[in-house]
């Protein structure tokens, strides 16, 4: 009779089962847990997980400080991922790696798809260094409840290349039941397409619970920085901001290369030159230098004879003839060997008294 009541009650008990096990399993929480709770870097370990939802995807990753600060605090080139079975459990190896924050430790679990949810195993890296958690000193919530801007100027510096520089002002208002001191907010500079680059920039001040406040940071570029750029400011993980900034182009670099291509070239063209004046010979009809034998006077100069008498060197066009007679005369100019007097253009023999007392006589008196 037994028996009998088991193979009866068998086609009964696999509908109950499954649907007791996943009503069970629909009111635990997800959960994780790992192979060994310390292991070095290096090493590997198996993490598995129950009570998550069937076929979904879940990332596995090691963090430091309790992942208090979120992603940034895990090693998360290391990270693996894994696909939950039907009964919404997993099993996946993980290699240990270090993270970026000191520990304590956990290997987080988290859904990549469909509604959020998370789980953590406590594990302790081998080797890498411990600190306290830090302290939670900005439990409130803060939002951006204003415009923001930036406010400053571009001097002359900055026309020439300097950084330029910016403070980003805005109004904060603290939404939530407790105040938020010295907050630490995430600012970062975008140019184009390109990601931006964050920097942690902590707040000195108290916001108190329920009441708004005027925040200011300081902004700054690279050298030379010129074109459209964009400013985003983040808190506690999430985008408060985002302020686009024109920045002018520094044209006093611009002019100084400019500068530069001009004068560069005509200095040493004249130093060129200079040497090439000192090294080059005289030419053939430079003017004499100091110390050098005088010149002789080029013709058609006046000058003086062996006698002391000035006479004219320039090219006399009477005929050879005359030429002669002339320099038969005496040394005076205005006198004939024989002491008769003569005009300077007439020879001897061809003077006008001359010629007026020899004529012979006509026929017509013979």
């Amino acid at each position: 009779m037994l028996a009998a009541l088991a193979l009866a009650l068998l086609p009964v008990l696999p509908p109950v089962l499954p649907a007791a096990a996943h009503a069970a399993s629909a009111g635990d929480p997800p959960s994780a847990a790992v192979s060994r709770n310390e292991a070095g870097a290096g090493g590997s370990i198996t993490v598995t997980g129950r009570g998550w939802r069937p076929h979904t995807l879940l990332t596995l990753l090691i963090c430091g400080q309790n992942m208090i600060g979120g992603t940034n605090s895990c090693a998360n080139g290391d990270g693996r991922a894994v696909t939950t079975d039907d009964r919404g459990a997993f099993s996946r190896p993980l290699p240990v790696a270090e993270p970026p924050k000191p520990c304590p430790c956990v290997v987080h679990v988290a859904t990549v798809t469909g509604p959020a949810a998370a789980a953590d195993a406590a594990f302790k890296v081998a080797g890498h260094p411990v600190a306290p958690l830090p302290q939670d000193v900005s439990a409130g919530r803060l939002a951006v409840l204003a415009q923001p801007r930036l406010i400053g100027s571009s001097g002359l510096l900055t026309w020439f290349g300097a950084p330029p520089q910016r403070e980003l002002a805005f109004t904060v208002g603290n939404l939530g039941s407790t105040p938020t001191k010295d907050p630490i907010f995430q600012v970062g500079t975008s140019h184009g397409v390109f990601a931006p680059k964050w920097e942690d920039q902590q707040w000195r001040g108290t916001v108190p619970a329920g009441r708004r406040t005027e925040v200011r940071l300081p902004v700054e570029l690279a050298a030379g920085a010129h074109g459209d750029y964009l400013v985003s400011l983040k808190y506690g993980g999430r985008l408060l901001v985002e302020q686009p900034w024109e920045v002018g182009r520094p044209w006093g670099v611009t002019l100084f290369w400019v500068l530069l291509c001009v004068v560069v070239p005509t200095v040493v063209f004249r130093i060129g030159m200079a040497v090439v004046d000192r090294v080059r010979p005289p030419r053939p009809g430079a003017a004499a230098r100091p110390g050098r034998a005088p010149r002789r006077p080029r013709p058609g100069r006046t000058g003086r004879d062996r006698h002391g008498d000035r006479r004219d060197d320039r090219r006399d066009d009477r005929p050879k003839g005359r030429q002669k007679d002339r320099h038969d005369m005496g040394p005076g100019t205005g006198a004939a060997p024989d002491g008769t007097a003569a005009l300077p253009w007439f020879t001897p023999d061809t003077a006008p008294s001359t010629t007026a007392t020899e004529r012979p006589p006509s026929k017509g008196s013979a």
